[in-house]
């Protein structure tokens, strides 16, 4: 059976965001009632993705403000809150900008920078994570795959820029070895550890848009090697690994292209790459990883539903998308999946709620159909 699953972030319901804000930017928050909330909607959350047929579940990243600034209460060195940069693509069209804010949402988390020396103080949180959702998988998941998101030592750099380090790459060092225990913890308590990569594509248009092209490949080559230090410990299967190129419906003409950083996204270690594959930027690229030398033990999980769009893929349509890639990995090397999350951050984000359910039951019947067609 070709498995589904997604890349990790799904929405997060109104009466988590403000806990989650609150917690994010140091203001007093119940936590019994955090705690509370929290579990109930990794709960569903399960509950739903097992329904839609998803086979390798998440907890949703809903006990976090985003995949990418949540390190900051669990890591010292950072402070501040630094205003990010405007995407290239979007700081040509400042009015589309604009409505997209209107329809999404603002980004209210705190932007943080390293002004300090990073180190880990405080991994009971990632711990709290694991207490919820095998408790949701107890309750609600038996017999399904899990997986839990954590930021990379790269994607970190990215977004809380560094105002403290010599260089790039001392910065990275220290990040690898403060991640270190998050990863190795997720893959202690049984779960795969998704790394998450925007850094290797997205940040080419928005934390690193003042590097030329050059400076940007020796930067996210830089960014794979601590990853690989960071989880030097950790079989390769036990991880997945997502690159996009920034979740948000804006024109993207400046996005890289994937043949430009393939051989760095085929350097990571982990054995299962998420990446873009649905939306019109990018669905092309299936032809540039059929050209691709892909090493055997490479799982690829390309997008096959647009986390951008409340379009419903139909599963013909899903199933066609698969087929091309089984045309050259084998079906047992594919992995449906989606674009990239369906909530990001806390409080912000285009896809309805029942919109993104019904897209990833439509990811497991394409899959059904694709599984069946396919010798």
């Amino acid at each position: 059976m070709i498995k589904t699953t997604h890349v990790g972030s799904l929405p997060r319901g109104p009466e988590l965001v403000p806990l989650l804000l609150a917690r994010d930017k140091g203001e007093p928050y119940d936590v019994a009632e955090f705690d509370a909330k929290v579990q109930a909607a990794i709960d569903e959350a399960v509950a739903k993705q097992v329904e839609a047929g998803v086979s390798v579940v998440s907890d949703g990243e809903l006990g976090k403000v985003g995949y990418s600034t949540y390190i900051i209460e669990r890591l010292s060195g950072f402070g501040g809150h630094t205003p990010r940069k405007p995407a290239l693509d979007l700081a040509q069209v400042p009015e589309l900008t604009e409505k997209l804010s209107g329809i999404m949402g603002k980004q209210e988390f705190t932007r943080a920078s390293a002004i300090d020396k990073v180190e880990l103080v405080n991994l009971e949180p990632c711990h709290e994570d694991i207490r919820r959702f095998r408790k949701a998988l107890e309750n609600h998941g038996k017999g399904a795959e899990g997986f839990l998101n954590s930021a990379s030592p790269g994607l970190i750099t990215a977004f809380q820029p560094n105002q403290y380090y010599p260089s790039h790459e001392a910065y990275l060092a220290d990040l690898a070895t403060a991640m270190r225990p998050e990863y190795e913890a997720i893959v202690e308590a049984g779960f795969k550890v998704q790394l998450d990569c925007p850094d290797l594509a997205m940040s080419r248009h928005t934390g690193y848009q003042d590097m030329d092209e050059a400076e940007f490949l020796r930067t996210i080559q830089q960014n794979v090697e601590a990853l690989n230090e960071a989880t030097k410990n950790i079989a390769p299967e036990m991880m997945r690994m997502h690159v996009c190129w920034g979740n948000y419906e804006g024109p993207h003409d400046f996005d890289i292209p994937v043949e430009k950083i393939m051989d760095v996204i085929l350097s990571a270690r982990p054995a299962t790459i998420l990446f873009e594959g649905a939306n019109p930027r990018h669905e092309h690229e299936w032809a540039v990883w059929k050209e691709t030398n892909i090493p055997e033990e490479k799982i690829l999980a390309p997008g096959f539903i647009d986390s951008c769009s409340n379009y419903i893929e139909t599963p013909e349509l899903i199933a066609q998308r698969i087929e091309r890639f089984a045309d050259f990995v084998g079906k047992d090397r594919v992995m449906a999946s989606s674009d990239c999350g369906f909530g990001t951050f806390a409080g912000y984000g285009k896809i309805d709620p029942s919109v993104a359910w019904k897209k990833l039951a439509n990811l497991r019947k394409g899959a059904d159909i694709a599984d069946e067609r396919i010798n």
